[in-house]
């Protein structure tokens, strides 16, 4: 099957979707697919992955509050490279215009709209719901729900990556909505990676002895990841235990977080680790994760880290909720900092979950299951939810 993704939101130096979008590439080799990424940016280019793997350009603007991404603002020329790249099925994976202007393109297409963002829980529940309810946020947004309504008619498939967003989804009148769960690079992530010469070296970076507690966090520095809550409930919580706390990541909140990190010796903010095997050797390293972020269509770091056999602290709503059931982490209230502060005071010493238990599939079956709904889609004519 010949699939084109109308990615608005790749960016070389993105987070998720990045490490998302190059895994589908070499694993859609394996399952003899031939894909094209199809995304905004500086101007017109292909790079190729192989011989059914690439990704297309299109000369694109900056998007003005971050400028590692682009925005697709041409339909014209959108549907152009369609045209050239004549794919049998077409994904789009934002929630706001681009998606519009592919659903113009060929209607007779089958089409899936993958949820990778969730602007409700990013922004509106995020800078409201201290003021107001949800059900009243919701109100107040009923044209984003009815936009939302109508991208689950144009598509044959609304895709969400936890259940937490699909419910939400249907609640809100949204059809044709299906959870593919993704998952975890099985070979990459391990708690048989764990080094402690790496831990304790973090440890030591952090002016703390091997016999403290070593969290980490990572991501794109955004500010609904809630950084500076997570620095501030970890400088909380270490007056009553030795914690250290090493923040992977690159974002405009950079300077809005080593602020809040002030002159606590005990955290430490790293650029982004790149080499994945390092990477994973860091997740396996440490004793638990920490994130902030309740507006998660999925998580893929907190996946990777409780595949690298450490328990997570995590937000209660949002993807990355789920990868604290099965007591394979704590959760704390979303937005909650003296609730955070709770949850790492609640981690056991000696920290005894380190069992390898993954809590999400390996991202080979995530893409078998994706790929099957979209030849099923492309076969058959229906919606997904038929």
């Amino acid at each position: 099957m010949k699939i084109v993704d109308v990615c608005a939101f790749y960016s070389p130096r993105g987070g998720g979707v990045k490490t998302y979008v190059g895994q589908k590439l070499a694993i859609a080799e394996r399952l003899e697919q031939d894909i094209t990424i199809l995304a905004p940016g500086d101007d017109d280019a292909l790079v190729e992955f192989g011989p059914r793997a690439r990704i297309q350009t299109i000369a694109s603007p900056r998007f003005p509050l971050d400028r590692k991404y682009w925005y697709f603002n041409d339909e014209r020329a959108l549907h152009a490279a369609l045209d050239r790249l004549a794919p049998d099925f077409v994904e789009a994976s934002s929630p706001w215009r681009s998606p519009l202007m592919v659903a113009n393109w060929r209607p007779e297409v089958p089409k899936a709209l993958v949820m990778h963002a969730d602007p409700l829980s990013a922004y509106a529940y995020r800078w409201l719901e201290p003021l107001v309810s949800r059900e009243t946020i919701d109100r107040r947004f009923a044209r984003y729900w009815h936009h939302l309504r109508q991208l689950g008619r144009l598509y044959d498939a609304v895709v969400c990556a936890s259940e937490d967003l699909a419910l939400r989804m249907k609640a809100g009148g949204v059809g044709n909505v299906v959870t593919v769960q993704m998952g975890v690079e099985a070979q990459r992530f391990s708690a048989s990676k764990r080094s402690e010469k790496m831990r304790a070296s973090l440890l030591a970076q952090c002016d703390l002895d091997p016999d403290a507690t070593l969290l980490v966090a990572a991501g794109r520095l955004a500010p609904e990841k809630r950084l500076p809550m997570l620095v501030e409930a970890v400088t909380m919580a270490g007056l009553h235990r030795q914690l250290g706390l090493a923040i992977f990541g690159e974002g405009r909140e950079d300077a809005n977080i080593l602020r809040s990190i002030g002159g606590n010796p005990h955290i430490r903010l790293f650029r982004p680790e790149r080499d994945r095997e390092r990477f994973a050797a860091i997740l396996a390293s440490a004793d638990a994760f920490l994130h902030g972020c309740e507006a998660e269509t999925f998580c893929m770091v907190a996946a990777e880290a409780s595949a690298s056999g450490i328990p997570v602290i995590v937000p209660d709503r949002g993807g990355a909720a789920d990868f604290a059931r099965g007591g394979m982490g704590l959760s704390y209230r979303a937005a909650d900092h003296v609730d955070l502060v709770r949850a790492i005071l609640a981690l056991p010493d000696g920290l005894p979950a380190r069992s390898g238990r993954r809590a999400a599939r390996a991202m080979d079956d995530h893409f078998a299951a994706l790929f099957a709904i979209y030849q099923r889609l492309g076969s058959s004519g229906l919606s997904a939810a038929a």
